[in-house]
């Protein structure tokens, strides 16, 4: 049981990691169009409704795919402060609320943003501005995909401080 929690837990990271090369990309892009705007704009009086709204796009695809990412990476706000005087026992217990509070809340979003999604697919919504992107449906999808890699995140967590818990159990009864 411990190896395949192990061995789905890395299996999960492994996408993650996948997940946040996408979003890593779509930084990159978003930076890149930016200037390109900002450059055509000011030298050229020239702006483009597509480009600016392919901006807000890249954006959703930064944060809804990125959150899944910082979470691995431990980049997302705690309060340290009393954290790190926690016992490890404490820490164990915050951690594990921690993951399934996450899990929860993302099933929570899930289950919310279906059903705009489908609406907005079903409308085949698009850009109401003129020369806008087509296709409104596609980024809004985004949100249930980030929100379910954010919590495959939390259950692969929740794995790996299981499998430590019982290490330590473990270390101690030797």
């Amino acid at each position: 049981m411990l190896n395949q929690f192990s061995k789905t837990a890395t299996q999960i990271e492994g996408l993650i990691d996948q997940v946040g090369k996408v979003a890593s990309w779509a930084t990159l892009a978003i930076v890149g169009l930016i200037s390109v705007n900002v450059f055509l704009r000011y030298t050229f009086s020239f702006g483009s409704v597509w480009a600016q709204e392919l901006e807000w796009h890249l954006l959703a695809v930064m944060i809804l795919l990125g959150m899944s990412f910082a979470l691995q990476r431990g980049d997302n706000v705690r309060v340290d402060v009393f954290y790190a005087q926690f016992s490890p026992q404490k820490k164990f217990i915050v951690d594990v609320i921690s993951a399934l509070l996450t899990i929860v809340v993302s099933l929570i979003f899930i289950k919310l943003s279906i059903s705009y999604v489908e609406q907005s697919l079903s409308i085949g919504e698009g850009s109401p501005d003129p020369g806008g992107i087509p296709a409104r449906w596609a980024i809004k999808s985004l949100i249930p995909i980030g929100f379910c890699f954010v919590a495959l995140q939390g259950a692969a967590e929740l794995m790996r401080l299981m499998l430590a818990h019982k290490k330590i159990k473990a270390n101690n009864h030797v």
